[in-house]
């Protein structure tokens, strides 16, 4: 069945990819970006053209997730032409990688304006009208570092620690009431997300900690070495996954789908859900676990 598609994060990457694959699959995917006349112009005359060529249900939209005033406006206008939105897709993201401490609080805030509080912002913007028809998607793409850390992706990994518990917990307050929450965990891709990883701005504070503050660099080196080698991981893995979650029935989605390598974070995932299911029920909840 087709359903109407809003996607965060569609100039490139897994969101580009996920916005192509959903509308071949024959949904109406609305794929939205910043800038659609600025910086983003670039891609949204590529997925234009290449939406055109194929004839294909995807419209694109302004979208900034850090603006509620930018977020409301673009909900509306998908709102507006079609009734109904079935399935958000969270995908818009920032990375970041560096000594943790030289990080200062500004950047630390704008990546979390991005990574939390945008999907926040989105996910508020479509409920209402998915509580209304009692019946909606809500695929938050996370990361395997909201469930294992890396030293050095420190700030970025705590971002997505907050998508983990805001994901789980609008799960169960929406699971009587007709909407399901899951949540994708990317492992590392190539993608223009490693280009354009922030890095820490108080570089004093990185010198100081000198051969350690070197690290950072050898494992961009080395995650570069693997994307560039012959059985690189294929990113469009990530938008495959989403594909399938959307085509489940209701009640039948995995809460939680790693894609890529684990690193753990699909033990962490095995051995923390009875743990959770025990948390619920303890608190006489048991009953919100179960999707309506």
């Amino acid at each position: 069945m087709s359903k109407t598609v809003l996607i965060t994060g569609s100039s490139t990457g897994f969101g580009r990819d996920t916005a192509e694959t959903l509308a071949r699959a024959g949904h109406h995917v609305f794929a939205s970006m910043r800038a659609v006349e600025g910086k983003n112009r670039e891609h949204a005359e590529a997925l234009r053209s290449f939406v055109s060529a194929e004839r294909l249900r995807l419209e694109i939209v302004e979208l900034d997730v850090t603006s509620s005033a930018s977020v409301e406006r673009a909900v509306a206008s998908v709102l507006e032409k079609t009734g109904r939105i079935d399935v958000l897709v969270n995908n818009a993201g920032v990375a970041s990688a560096g000594v943790s401490e030289a990080f200062t609080l500004d950047q630390a805030q704008a990546l979390f304006d991005t990574n939390v509080f945008g999907i926040l912002r989105t996910t508020r913007a479509v409920l209402p009208g998915m509580r209304r028809q009692r019946d909606g998607l809500v695929i938050n793409v996370g990361s395997i570092l909201g469930r294992v850390t890396f030293p050095f992706f420190g700030i970025y990994g705590a971002s997505k620690f907050a998508v983990e518990g805001l994901t789980e917990s609008f799960r169960y307050e929406l699971s009587q009431l007709g909407v399901e929450v899951v949540l994708v965990q990317p492992s590392a891709y190539p993608t223009s997300m490693y280009s354009t990883a922030q890095r820490p701005s108080d570089t004093g504070r990185s010198g100081e900690y000198g051969d350690i503050g070197q690290i950072p660099g050898k494992l961009f080196a080395q995650f570069l070495q693997v994307f560039q080698a012959p059985n690189a991981p294929n990113a469009h893995d990530v938008a495959e996954a989403i594909l399938g979650l959307v085509a489940q029935p209701k009640g039948k989605r995995p809460v939680r789908t790693v894609v890529g390598a684990p690193f753990g974070a699909d033990v962490v995932n095995a051995q923390t859900a009875p743990v959770q299911s025990q948390v619920v029920e303890g608190l006489g909840l048991g009953e919100l676990a179960k999707i309506i």
